[in-house]
């Protein structure tokens, strides 16, 4: 064992999702969203040093050495896999891993919305997961990626950055490459992945202009393109993958979208009432005539109002997912409130919140 293993065991076990170890700071776990300190003497950067090299390949710990920052898989045999990031900063070193559980959960267990089984249903086209860093796109993915491999039988790509969760064959077949490891990049990858006979190609992130084109044209040719976006909101999505083209082409790829896009899943993460865990709230966007309409003319402002008049085509806004896990009683009004688009909407609810915690409090 490494003697990381000792810290990373201790996240699993208290359902932590991410260990941080930065020199000049004891170790820290985030749990439920929020972090806290370790009962351990502070980490010198020598020790940090250590902890990393010990378990850093070869490759991993020259480009580290070289740039100064580095993604990599790490595994624990029968606990989970771990999505490290190492980085220098002003006081040595730091890294961060994020656990990513052996068993993939379906999508059923992640109470996801049901037009997320008929989006994965597609045969082609762009499906876009989208979200701040730490919301679950991944979860998402690997959740879609497994109904997939159940349901179909076809050829699985995944492109990552890491590799993260782990796909065993169950319909498909499915090859799973790491970019730094296996490929150069996510575009060189996806170029490659268009002559390996893929039914469903996953991109871990699309982050240039190049992967971008690229996975647009797969999905216009026939291929299903499942891609996260590092965006807040549906919309917002949609906007990003159109400006990242210069303006001269923006008409060619807003047409593109507007035929190729099967929907947008924006999603974040809200701890439920227990505070026991977290739950993710969705926002979906489904390219009906309405929001393929709006994505070629360029209105992409509008898309809001398809989405707040799509309920029938499962479509729901951020502060509709919210409103329904608040009356389920699986989150409190404080949480809804603070992740609302629309705060005032969710004010009433915040009020109940805080009039409960001062009863409890007279009573105590």
């Amino acid at each position: 064992m490494s003697r990381v293993d000792a810290f990373l065991e201790l996240l699993i076990k208290q359902n932590g999702s991410d260990l941080h170890l930065v020199s000049g700071n004891p170790p820290r776990i985030r749990l439920y969203g929020e972090i806290h300190p370790i009962k351990y003497r502070e980490l010198t950067e020598d020790e940090t040093n250590d902890l990393l090299f010990e378990i850093m390949p070869d490759r991993v710990r020259s480009i580290f050495e070289k740039k100064g920052g580095v993604d990599f898989g790490y595994e624990l045999p029968g606990a989970s896999r771990f999505r490290v990031n190492a980085f220098r900063h002003l006081d040595g070193t730091g890294a961060v891993f994020r656990a990513i559980p052996e068993q993939i959960l379906s999508l059923d267990e992640l109470r996801m919305p049901p037009v997320l089984k008929s989006l994965s249903r597609q045969r082609k086209g762009l499906i876009l997961v989208s979200g701040p860093t730490g919301s679950g796109k991944s979860t998402t993915l690997a959740a879609m990626v497994d109904f997939i491999n159940i349901e179909r039988k076809g050829h699985i790509i995944t492109i990552e950055d890491p590799v993260e969760h782990v796909h065993r064959y169950k319909g498909c077949l499915i090859s799973q490459r790491e970019v730094g490891n296996h490929t150069e990049s996510f575009s060189s990858a996806l170029r490659s992945a268009l002559r390996e006979d893929p039914d469903v190609i996953l991109v871990g992130e699309m982050r240039d202009l190049e992967t971008i084109s690229l996975a647009v044209t797969a999905a216009e040719m026939g291929i299903l393109i499942l891609a996260t976006l590092h965006t807040n909101g549906a919309a917002a999505a949609v906007d990003r993958v159109i400006n990242v083209f210069p303006p001269g082409e923006e008409p060619y790829i807003r047409s593109m979208l507007s035929t190729s896009l099967c929907g947008v899943i924006s999603q974040q993460l809200v701890r439920t009432a227990d505070n026991r865990g977290r739950l993710a709230a969705v926002e979906t966007l489904i390219n009906n005539s309405a929001t393929s309409n709006i994505i070629r003319e360029g209105k992409t402002e509008q898309l809001e109002t398809v989405i707040q008049s799509g309920a029938l085509q499962g479509m729901q806004s951020i502060d509709m997912a919210l409103r329904r896990l608040l009356d389920e009683k699986l989150i409190t009004g404080e949480e809804a409130y603070r992740k609302a688009r629309i705060k005032t909407n969710f004010e009433q609810y915040r009020e109940q919140d805080e009039s409960l915690s001062t009863t409890i409090s007279t009573f105590q």
